[in-house]
């Protein structure tokens, strides 16, 4: 069986919710009681059957029920990484041109969407192993770099670069390591307004 078989993806990610979830007990619990797993399953069928353009009506109408199901809505045509794990997952939106990497980590509320009405690419890029914390919203054709985070309720509206944290609204970001970018407006500010 290849390893990117759809069969080898389901498997991934019920062993991805059991990595990522402390609460995760086995196999079978998440299998069967995990709603973001079964709403990234869903998507993986519908969008493989996405991918045949005379299954596209079906595509659609599979991810409606899986909206249904699990409160999650996932264009049929946007990609997904390995291992996507979604906890808590309701309220969450990903649209049709939107790209998600490898491991990446998904709380409630995420939205995912577009700015424009241009058949274009629209939504956003996700690096791997980006965090995307409860009720973010990241909006239009910007890019998350690998191994970011976005904090709760941050509204994104400009890329975001590699191993970076992003919060507020307008989404703010610096490095990890501490650094923020530089800022010319910074320049602006009388120093004594900041002691």
């Amino acid at each position: 069986m290849a390893r990117n078989s759809l069969p080898a993806l389901l498997r991934e990610d019920l062993k991805a919710a059991r990595a990522q979830d402390p609460a995760a007990n086995s196999d079978l619990e998440v299998g069967f009681a995990y709603s973001g797993v079964h709403a990234v399953w869903a998507h993986r069928i519908a969008h493989a059957m996405w991918n045949r353009p005379h299954l596209r009506t079906g595509a659609r109408l599979l991810s409606q029920f899986a909206r249904f199901l699990t409160g999650i809505e996932i264009h049929p045509a946007a990609t997904l990484g390995r291992r996507v794990f979604i906890d808590h997952g309701t309220k969450i939106v990903i649209g049709e041109t939107a790209i998600i990497g490898d491991d990446v980590m998904m709380y409630q509320g995420v939205t995912l969407g577009g700015r424009a009405l241009d058949k274009t690419k629209r939504h956003p890029t996700i690096g791997n192993r980006v965090m995307l914390g409860s009720g973010c919203r990241i909006l239009g054709p910007v890019t998350v770099g690998d191994d970011s985070a976005i904090g709760a309720n941050a509204v994104v509206v400009t890329d975001i670069p590699a191993n970076s944290v992003a919060i507020g609204v307008p989404a703010q970001w610096r490095h990890k390591d501490g650094n923020y970018p530089l800022d010319p407006r910074l320049d602006l500010i009388d120093p004594a307004f900041l002691l």
